[in-house]
């Protein structure tokens, strides 16, 4: 646990924040941020320090999702007990909630982080680059409302050539969205990761295992606090060391969440991601001839046209095509999981009012 104390300004405590412990009557209760959370248990940073916490039974037993519960990046109101030991008794309203379908669940998501202002994605140019990828993690960064900055990471393992292409394809295919070269070996372009790192500002970095997200976090607080794994010669990547989400004040005041590498990164149901992402795509659907146009060969499609002209890059399209389809099964899994539920628990309600009738 750290022995340093900071503001809770320098964390994001905002203006927002204040009013709504005044009229939430919370002035009596301590304020701090979860930067750890481990089956119930958080580690909460405070202006005194950090503290080991757990939930008040109400919180806990009043949650129906697991959105309920904090999350890394929350604001809390809790109560100190004992020598680093602390109570959490209320959960601040969310600015944001980033988001990601779970693996291997079709109709639930699972929360990154929350209260976030920019998402830091992070691909090594050398074996991780992929634009596909990048435009989902730019959509799930939008449907938060979150503004994406791309980190093309280890440009020191390719020539200067590759790169230029490489960057002129993510230019290409992604608009409004600002691309930093960067090297941890050589140092190129973290002046500039630095630079732009403002106090109070939430950063959440997103991105595989291996791509450098640990040892950029290290550079930028000064020191070897994040495990780094050791490069594997033989596929060129570093090894997957981070294995839990975490806030970290960086020294310039700015803070920074570090996620596990993440292998699937599969959309929502949010249709707001999808259109800042895939903007040009959107515009041209409002030209479609028909309201219901699937975009696949109807006559009058404007995004087929502007696809036979050149007007639209094909890879972008197969790839709105590819998480348009994501989108709408998650949508369609999670309205029959609720009518399952609804069906269950009418069921219930019945079996509890017939066995009442009967005792009578």
């Amino acid at each position: 646990m750290t022995d340093k104390n900071y503001k809770i300004e320098d964390l994001g405590f905002n203006q927002s924040h204040s009013e709504y412990r005044t009229n939430q009557n919370l002035s009596n209760f301590d304020i701090g941020r979860v930067t750890l959370e481990h089956k119930e248990r958080y580690i909460v940073l405070t202006e005194q320090g950090e503290l080991e916490c757990e939930l008040i039974g109400n919180l806990r037993y009043t949650a129906q999702t697991r959105a309920d519960l904090p999350a890394v990046g929350d604001w809390v109101a809790l109560s100190e007990y004992d020598i680093d030991k602390g109570l959490i008794h209320r959960l601040y309203p969310r600015k944001n909630a980033l988001e990601r379908q779970a693996v291997g669940r079709s109709s639930e998501k699972q929360m990154i982080a929350s209260n976030i202002d920019y998402g830091l994605i992070v691909q090594s140019v050398n074996r991780d680059y992929s634009i596909n990828r990048l435009e989902r993690y730019i959509t799930i960064c939008h449907a938060a409302s979150i503004k994406p900055i791309i980190i093309l990471n280890k440009v020191d393992l390719i020539e200067e050539e590759r790169l230029t292409v490489i960057l002129s394809d993510v230019s290409t295919r992604i608009k409004d969205t600002r691309v930093l070269p960067v090297s941890n070996l050589t140092g190129e372009g973290l002046d500039q990761i630095t630079a732009m790192i403002k106090k109070g500002s939430t950063y959440c970095l997103l991105g595989s295992s291996g791509v450098g997200k640990s040892t950029l976090i290290n550079s930028l607080t000064g020191d070897a606090s994040m495990k780094t794994g050791a490069i594997s010669k033989a596929i060129d990547r570093g090894k997957h060391v981070s294995t839990h989400r975490e806030l970290i004040v960086l020294p310039s005041g700015g803070v920074v969440i570090d996620n596990p590498g993440m292998r699937e990164v599969g959309v929502t149901d949010s249709s707001t991601g999808m259109g800042k992402t895939f903007e040009q795509i959107y515009a041209l659907a409002e030209e479609c001839k028909f309201n219901d146009c699937s975009h696949q060969n109807e006559k009058g499609c404007a995004i087929l046209a502007a696809l036979e002209s050149g007007e639209l890059n094909e890879e972008t399209y197969e790839n709105y095509m590819k998480l348009e389809r994501e989108q709408a099964y998650f949508a369609t899994t999670v309205h029959e999981k609720r009518k399952k539920d609804k069906a269950f628990s009418k069921m219930v309600k019945q079996v509890t009012h017939q066995k009442s009738i009967r005792k009578r």
